[in-house]
């Protein structure tokens, strides 16, 4: 049963759901076949003494399961499936899977290159790919997507874009990049620029949109100074999103009029912090804050002292628009708490404000979400 066959096509022939299935590599080549699995309920096993950023988030996430070492043989143990994308291995891989009876693919066997549908020409595209169901992207965004010669990925973008790419398009995953994250950007910038100017169609494939707090404008610009033309397709942000797809209005007539977006990736009181969380305490419509979960408790009391009501409903929505998706109801004073006991961990998406204590029944949410209180 091992040997070489068209990783494209075994979602569909395949009944992968809860079986096991093991990826022998870790590189960002392997995020186009860990797209396709996710989608098929596969119990998923990554061996790779080493994987990139964003095989390493989704074991993390509970994702998948991840073991750092080199291969043994007692990997394909009760495995129905095997992926081999490692650098040499491969062959024997695909030999102790045919002995084992296990279905084994070798990604090597994907040379073949076929034309870009429609290709733009050389340029770079900045995709926002929306909060975390694929389905979300615009249409504009999954087109340029499909044309692409490489992509350049964010770790919180859907992976699941990532399996209808052709074989030989080059993934990188954009977290990979050493050194700061400052000179990581940098990094990045003279990528997207070097290789348009080498005559490709690069994508960069951003989580939620590429403008909300996502370095957008900085990627565009060095586009720009280097004569590369550049295109900005918006994604769907998580901030309005999440809420939504947790049944929660972030504005509603009669209660609140006004929405804030702040980032609580830094200490609240700290000089760098560019946000005036005083101001903030005193306001009375909805708050939404991305990336603070860290900060939490920090930001919850300083909201408090500035005169927010310690009452005031709460929310957060973990791993929106995904089948991870958790939705925990609090108030100000507990959220901090809550988050603790229940363990909540990024990416989250904080409510603060009267909306945020609505209760809708049977809304609708695609996934549904799991709740708690």
């Amino acid at each position: 049963m091992a040997g070489p066959q068209d990783v494209r096509t075994y979602s569909t022939e395949l009944d992968l759901a809860g079986r096991r299935v093991v990826v022998f590599g870790g590189e960002a080549t392997v995020l186009r076949h860990l797209a396709r699995l996710l989608g098929t309920g596969a119990e998923i096993t990554v061996v790779a003494p080493a994987v990139c950023p964003a095989i390493e988030a989704m074991a993390k996430a509970g994702r998948l399961r991840w073991h750092a070492r080199s291969w043994q043989l007692n990997d394909l143990a009760y495995a129905w499936y095997a992926i081999a994308s490692t650098r040499g291995d491969d062959a024997a891989i695909a030999e102790a899977a045919e002995k084992q009876r296990v279905f084994c693919t070798r990604t090597a066997t994907e040379a073949i290159r076929t034309p870009a549908p429609d290709h733009p020409g050389p340029g770079v595209a900045l995709i926002g790919a929306g909060p975390g169901d694929p389905d979300l992207i615009t249409v504009r965004g999954r087109d340029l997507l499909r044309a692409a010669d490489t992509v350049l990925v964010d770790r919180l973008a859907p992976l699941e874009l990532l399996a209808d790419l052709r074989p030989e398009v080059e993934i990188i995953d954009a977290a990979k990049l050493p050194y700061s994250r400052t000179t990581a950007q940098e990094q990045l910038n003279e990528l997207l620029v070097d290789r348009a100017r080498a005559g490709q169609f690069v994508v960069r494939l951003k989580g939620g949109d590429p403008y909300v707090f996502g370095c957008g404008f900085e990627e565009v610009t060095a586009c720009a100074e280097a004569g590369v033309p550049v295109t900005v397709v918006p994604g769907v942000s998580s901030a309005l999103a999440a809420p939504a797809l947790a049944g929660i209005p972030v504005t509603y007539r009669g209660m609140t009029q006004e929405v804030t977006i702040v980032s609580g990736h830094l200490v609240p009181d700290q000089e760098r912090s560019l946000v005036d969380w005083s101001a903030l305490g005193q306001r009375k419509g909805t708050l939404v804050i991305l990336m603070g979960v860290t900060h939490v408790a920090r930001t919850t009391e300083l909201l408090m002292r500035a005169g927010r009501d310690a009452t005031t409903p709460a929310l957060v929505v973990q791993d929106a628009a995904t089948r991870f998706q958790r939705v925990l109801t609090s108030t100000l004073a507990d959220l901090a708490e809550d988050c603790r006991t229940h363990d909540v961990t990024p990416p989250a998406v904080f409510v603060i404000g009267p909306t945020a204590g609505l209760k809708v029944p049977n809304v609708v949410a695609q996934p549904e979400p799991c709740l708690s209180s």
